[in-house]
């Protein structure tokens, strides 16, 4: 099987039934699986997949798990050359799914890759190139951790952002976990998502040790997704600063007690590695 379409969703079923159709079209002509975890929802969602797409196989779990244990549920049960993590409120291109899996097969070298992203209103997400939001960002500064992304523009303002990057396919630190195609065979390598990071940063410690393994991350935007961003919950409630800020001192301290090396061939540790780039 070529590839396994991995879709996590909680209390979201209009979108989910969205982003189920809009995959089922991209993969039309693809050998593909399509496995959903709900996780602990409470609406009609199960009940949707269930008798909308009764060839997705749907794992439900009756406690909520989080994100990143949820995924790996997913993983754990692909059989596909390659995975797609991809959010459940998210509309694929017509020919996204196509377009990235001819890209990897292109690219050895590639661990993963992940796709432009746009708003509901086609506006362009910063954070599908450089991976994370401005706080993820101030955080692996103070930390010391910026070192790892060399090329996330993390001094530099999301504002500042022109065509010409947008649209630049370019090897990248991170992939936003919206949408990310990884190789099985580096899964299998690396292992899979740290449930400590159960909603945010499992994407970002996820990529680096793709690349601290070896492999490349790449922003390929010749190809576009919708990401309607409704997962998150409010910035001013408890929980979505117990779970953001929580995440971020455990990566931090992940990686501070352990200082990895990225394996690259032929290029020294004590020079950041230098990034393909097409056009």
């Amino acid at each position: 099987m070529k590839l396994s379409v991995v879709v996590v969703n909680h209390n979201m079923c209009a979108l989910l039934r969205q982003s189920l159709f809009t995959l089922d079209r991209a993969c039309r002509d693809i050998d593909y699986e399509v496995i959903v975890i709900d996780d602990a929802s409470t609406d009609r969602s199960a009940a949707m997949v269930q008798h909308d797409f009764p060839e997705a196989s749907l794992i439900q779990n009756t406690q909520m798990a989080g994100m990143a244990k949820a995924r790996n549920q997913g993983i754990q049960q692909a059989s596909g050359e390659y995975v797609l993590l991809v959010n459940a409120d998210t509309i694929s291109g017509k020919k996204t799914v196509e377009h990235v899996l001819q890209f990897m097969d292109a690219h050895a070298d590639a661990g993963g890759v992940g796709v432009r992203m746009l708003d509901p209103r086609g506006r362009f997400l910063p954070q599908s190139r450089t991976g994370f939001t401005r706080a993820w960002g101030a955080v692996l500064k103070l930390s010391g951790l910026a070192k790892y992304f060399p090329k996330s523009r993390l001094y530099k303002s999301d504002d500042n952002w022109v065509e010409e990057e947008e649209f630049a396919t370019t090897e990248v630190d991170v992939i936003n976990g919206a949408f990310m195609l990884i190789r099985r065979s580096v899964l299998s390598q690396i292992g899979l998502l740290d449930e400590r990071l159960a909603i945010f940063g499992h994407d970002i410690d996820l990529s680096l040790r793709i690349r601290l393994a070896g492999y490349k991350n790449y922003y390929f935007p010749k190809t576009y997704i919708l990401n309607f961003n409704s997962q998150l919950k409010s910035k001013l409630s408890w929980g979505y600063i117990r779970q953001f800020y929580g995440a971020m001192i455990i990566f931090a301290a992940k990686y501070l007690l352990h200082m990895p090396e990225i394996k690259i061939p032929g290029i020294p540790q004590i020079f950041a590695p230098k990034y393909e780039i097409e056009r």
